[in-house]
């Protein structure tokens, strides 16, 4: 199992093509060059390894396709979804659309989330850590790591 720590302020070039840093490259798998990025839950992108790909899209295949919640998500999920490789300088290029999508300019940050790296905007991902404040994420912990993540606000 692939699980990613920290996070990287990188560059987009002219083409839309950032570096792996150094610091995600040695937490891959020798050889891991293959990747899927799509759309994030929220206004960011989502770059996974492959082999961290590949059983989220057998789930996501298994679904029941008569469900129009199942193929609403799938749209939503899988829309945009693309398969990428490092080119020879090792770096990863972000197609048009999902560029737009996460709102994506020069200055981006790739940030670890277990299995996978998320794509922000610079702007963007600070902003959601300057308006996060102390007390909310000591908040957010206890509801999340105490399995708790269902309590309404005042219940």
């Amino acid at each position: 199992m692939i699980g990613f720590l920290g996070e990287y302020e990188v560059t987009l070039d002219a083409k839309g093509r950032f570096l792996l840093p150094a610091g995600f490259k040695k937490q891959l798998e020798e050889g891991d060059v293959s990747f899927v990025i799509n759309r994030g839950f929220e206004k960011c992108l989502s770059l996974y390894p492959h082999k961290s790909w590949q059983p989220i899209f057998e789930k996501v295949s298994r679904l029941n396709d008569f469900d129009p919640k199942v193929r609403q998500f799938r749209r939503q999920f899988l829309g945009g979804a693309t398969v990428t490789e490092t080119d020879s300088a090792g770096r990863i290029l972000v197609p048009p659309t999902l560029r737009e999508f996460a709102g994506l300019t020069k200055n981006i940050i790739l940030s670890a989330a277990i299995d996978k790296i998320e794509i922000w905007d610079a702007d963007t991902y600070k902003n959601l850590y300057d308006n996060f404040s102390p007390e909310v994420f000591s908040d957010l912990a206890n509801q999340v790591m105490s399995g708790d993540t269902n309590e309404k606000e005042g219940a």
